[in-house]
This record gives C-alpha cells, sequence and structure tokens, in this order.
C-alpha cells in the first residue's frame, strides 16, 4: 500500500547549462517520489521555458520523466513560478500532471493548506511585481508565442540576464516575502498554513496564532524536498554530485 506521504518540490530551474540538476532530480523521480500518493511542483521547475512547442531535449526528458511517475499513480501537480508561467495544457497532458491556479487551497491530511509559488508575495519588489504584470497578461503571452522559436530563446537569454543584475543590485529584504502580504493571503483563504517557494530561503516559520509558513529550498547547490503526512512536515536536502 502507497505511504499517505505528499511531496513538495520548487526552484529547480532545470537547465542544460547544469547537468547534475537534472540528473539528480530524475534520479529522486525514479526513486523517492514513486513511493509518494502526491507530487506538488511549486513553479520554476525549468530555468526559462518559452512555450509547449519548444524542442528542446531538456523539456522532453522532463515531460517523459514526469509522465512516467504519473502512470505509476502518483498524482502530479503544478504552480506556476516565475521563470516558467507560460507551462500550457500541452505540456501538462505530455507530462501526465495537473496545472493549478497560481493560488489553492489542498486538504493535506487534513490540514487546509495554501500552495503558491511565493513570487506574489514579495511586494517590496516594486520593479519585478511591475514586469510580472506585464510578462503574465495575456495579449503579452500571446505576441511571445507567436514569434520563432529562435527569437524566443533570445528574449529567455536576456531576460536571464537581466534578471540576475536586478537581484544582484537589490536589498536581500526587498527580495523576501512582505509579512503582511502573506497575512493577507492566509486571511483570504481562511487557512492557517502556506507552502511556497520563490525566496530560495528553505526555513518552516512559526507565525503565531497556529499559523505556520513553509519555504521551500532551491535546487543549486542540493535538492531540496519538503515530505508532509499526517503528522510531521520535514523540510530534507539531497546531496549534488557535480
Amino acid at each position: 500500500m502507497r505511504p499517505m506521504t505528499t511531496l513538495f518540490i520548487s526552484d529547480l530551474h532545470l537547465d542544460e547549462q547544469r547537468p547534475a540538476v537534472t540528473a539528480l532530480f530524475l534520479d529522486w523521480l525514479r526513486r523517492e517520489a514513486t513511493q509518494a500518493e502526491a507530487l506538488y511542483i511549486l513553479g520554476d521547475l525549468f530555468e526559462a521555458y518559452i512555450g509547449d512547442d519548444d524542442d528542446a531535449p531538456l523539456v522532453a526528458h522532463i515531460a517523459d520523466a514526469l509522465r512516467a511517475l504519473s502512470d505509476q499513480g502518483v498524482r502530479v501537480c503544478f504552480v506556476h513560478g516565475n521563470r516558467d508561467f507560460l507551462v500550457g495544457d500541452a505540456f501538462a497532458r505530455r507530462a501526465g500532471l495537473t496545472l493549478l491556479p497560481e493560488t489553492s487551497v489542498v486538504d493535506l491530511h487534513g490540514t487546509p493548506t495554501l500552495l503558491l509559488h511565493g513570487d506574489t508575495l514579495c511586494l517590496d519588489d516594486v520593479a519585478y511585481q511591475r514586469i510580472r504584470g506585464q510578462l503574465r497578461h495575456p495579449d503579452w503571452q500571446r505576441q511571445f508565442l507567436a514569434q520563432p522559436l529562435a527569437a524566443r530563446r533570445a528574449f529567455a537569454a536576456q531576460a536571464r540576464a537581466e534578471s540576475a543584475k536586478h537581484t544582484g543590485a537589490m536589498d536581500a529584504a526587498i527580495m523576501d516575502v512582505t509579512p503582511s502580504a502573506v497575512e493577507q493571503a492566509l486571511a483570504a483563504h481562511g487557512v492557517r498554513r502556506m507552502i511556497h517557494g520563490h525566496t530560495h530561503r528553505p526555513a518552516l516559520h512559526d507565525l503565531g496564532g497556529g499559523c505556520q509558513r513553509i519555504v521551500l529550498g532551491d535546487w543549486y547547490e542540493q535538492g531540496s524536498v519538503l515530505r508532509v503526512d499526517a503528522e510531521h512536515a520535514v523540510l530534507t536536502t539531497l546531496p549534488l554530485t557535480h
């Protein structure tokens, strides 16, 4: 009988330039993930995602691996991140996963839990929030997806460079969540626990009043997995072999 364990990951930023992370993820999918009840990917699975018609081998490889997991009876759900917000229905069908809204409440072993990528909580990063609004607009996305793959790849490369420059120039506090945004999100959804990624600051935060915020880690120098069952929520790391 399959254990009642739910797995959460985010911010893998899979990229052809970091094959060791891809290898770690694929091995983890074949091993631990097959024993879970469900896997939730809370955004930024890919470093950049330019559309469901992308013919890059990495995209196909990841889709096939997720489909294999789904075919074994593990429910796989995906929340868009700020790097892969263009993941669409075609990829979801190919990978055997369910696309969730940017905020979702799930009954997690008896505890209603708010799931999101986490970028919408970083309200102090005004420049990012402005750009986010532009990129998520349906008209911008239609125009972008109508461009040839080569043009989209060039845009993604430039966007990554600008993002790195922006991140390096920002105050670390601005890059983190805004506490009032966390409080408002919990209250708006009527829950006491949320799970998110994006900030790359893994931790379990006791917010008082029975409220909890769990932050997933990134997959740069190690893997990061949250395991949740009826009694525990445990954040662990996976060793990365370069």
